[in-house]
């Protein structure tokens, strides 16, 4: 697969879903690409999937928050032999507003907001040309939850306002490739059973061994069969561990009779 449709390229893929899918990915016989900041955990994962799949894999270590960084890696997606690209990198900054620190901040919206969009953009135009390609970026359901009060739920108005900008972004441009042979799809999970929340993001989580914070969460081999179930549906929206696609279907349609209305109201 990897030959015929392209390497894989992977963000965040030193730990949690970025791991896990990479792994899913080359048992189906993709070739990698693995980005991350720790090349401790790049380089065991990419000896494993070697090993255990046979595929090619590469190591990139990149901090996408470096705009350095992110170009090295907007570089190679450019190049030519991308045909699926997960945008899973994310670091959330959780915390109250007021106080959350400049710098950390900044790291969010570039890591969650700008490597997601210059990365995609460094894919698409290839995979238009080529007739085929599959881009998955990875937002969160609390993309959704804009006006629900904290606690239990993080502190979270810059972390959920760049994931509700990941869900606007991958359903617009969607509509907009409709006609094409592209795939895209936002995947949106909830808590998952990774080390995501034991770091704001200011530095990676240290040590060799992956672990799992301790609110626990969905198991990441069911988020990512929701993805690849969701890629095989067509369907651009995907909440892992929804029973159907009803409460997605009303969001449209309460945002067509918000737009329809707000114009009427015009007139």
């Amino acid at each position: 697969m990897g030959t015929q449709q392209g390497k894989a390229l992977v963000t965040g893929a030193s730990s949690g879903i970025g791991a896990a899918y990479a792994a899913r990915l080359a048992a189906e016989g993709w070739d990698t690409v693995l980005v991350a900041r720790r090349q401790h955990r790049l380089d065991d994962l990419a000896a494993r999937l070697r090993e255990e799949t046979g595929t090619a894999v590469e190591t990139l270590v990149s901090d996408l928050s470096d705009p350095h960084g992110l170009a090295r890696v907007a570089e190679r997606a450019g190049q030519g032999d991308i045909g699926f690209l997960l945008n899973n990198a994310g670091i959330n900054g959780y915390g109250p507003f007021a106080e959350l620190e400049s710098a950390l901040m900044a790291k969010v919206l570039h890591v969650n907001v700008l490597a997601v969009t210059t990365l995609t953009h460094a894919v698409v135009p290839v995979m238009l040309r080529q007739g085929r390609g599959t881009v998955v970026n990875v937002a969160s359901q609390l993309a959704f939850a804009g006006a629900l009060p904290p606690h239990p739920l993080p502190e979270r108005a810059v972390y959920g306002g760049t994931k509700g900008y990941v869900v606007t972004f991958t359903r617009t441009l969607a509509a907009e490739l409709a006609a094409s042979p592209l795939r895209l799809q936002v995947l949106c999970p909830g808590l998952t059973a990774t080390e995501f929340h034991r770091s704001r993001g200011e530095e990676p989580v240290g040590g060799r061994e992956e672990s799992v914070h301790e609110d626990g969460g969905m198991p990441v081999g069911q988020v990512i069969d929701a993805s690849l179930a969701a890629l095989e549906d067509g369907r651009t929206v995907c909440v892992p561990g929804l029973p159907d696609q009803a409460p997605v279907d009303d969001l449209a349609a309460a945002e067509l009779a918000i737009r329809v209305a707000a114009s009427a109201g015009r007139r």
